[in-house]
């Protein structure tokens, strides 16, 4: 069983981006709401939804991202999986980067959690539909950029910021550029 300890780093987290991101209040209230209400917030068997940790993979100017073509949706995505029972997201996070990519030299660098999503994941093969609340950071790869495309994945790409919505359009995507783009301005001033 999960005691609360395990699922406070993560409210934590969670109320430091509430700060930083007053515009998405509402998604911040009713991703802190799930995890406060849902001891097992962290298991994939929760049948109704769970956490899962997502890299936004960038190059080492930042001007690109990894994406994979992922095989079970068939879209372009961030990196990331399930926390299968992990607290530390971040943890789970790159794990799931370094497994779908074959990247190995990743580092954590935005200040804590980058974006959260809340999506649908539709019924297949029998899984009944379920909702993954999505804990995204910002990895930074360095060195070798060579990846490997995993079983998981149709394909991976670095992909330029600008050239993602030749891609997708999905909106959380879009809403990472647009962090992510907003982000280097701020840098490079």
């Amino acid at each position: 069983m999960i005691r609360p300890v395990h699922r406070q780093s993560l409210l934590n987290q969670l109320s430091e981006y509430a700060l930083r991101h007053p515009e998405e209040a509402e998604v911040i209230r009713e991703f802190t709401n799930f995890v406060k209400s849902e001891p097992r917030c962290f298991e994939r068997s929760l049948a109704t939804g769970h956490i899962t940790g997502s890299a936004w993979v960038v190059n080492a100017t930042g001007c690109e991202v990894l994406l994979t073509h992922h095989r079970k949706l068939d879209r372009w995505l961030q990196l990331g999986g399930h926390a299968d029972g992990e607290s530390d997201v971040l943890g789970v996070a790159m794990k799931e980067a370094e497994e779908e990519s074959g990247l190995t030299d990743l580092t954590h660098i935005s200040s804590g959690i980058f974006d959260i999503d809340i999506h649908l994941i539709p019924e297949r093969k029998g899984d009944p539909a379920h909702f993954h609340y999505d804990v995204r950071y910002v990895l930074r790869a360095n060195g070798c950029l060579d990846f490997t495309v995993s079983e998981e994945s149709h394909d991976l790409r670095w992909v330029k910021l600008n050239g993602v919505k030749t891609l997708t359009t999905e909106p959380s995507m879009m809403r990472m550029v647009a962090k992510w783009s907003k982000q280097l301005v701020y840098q490079s001033t």
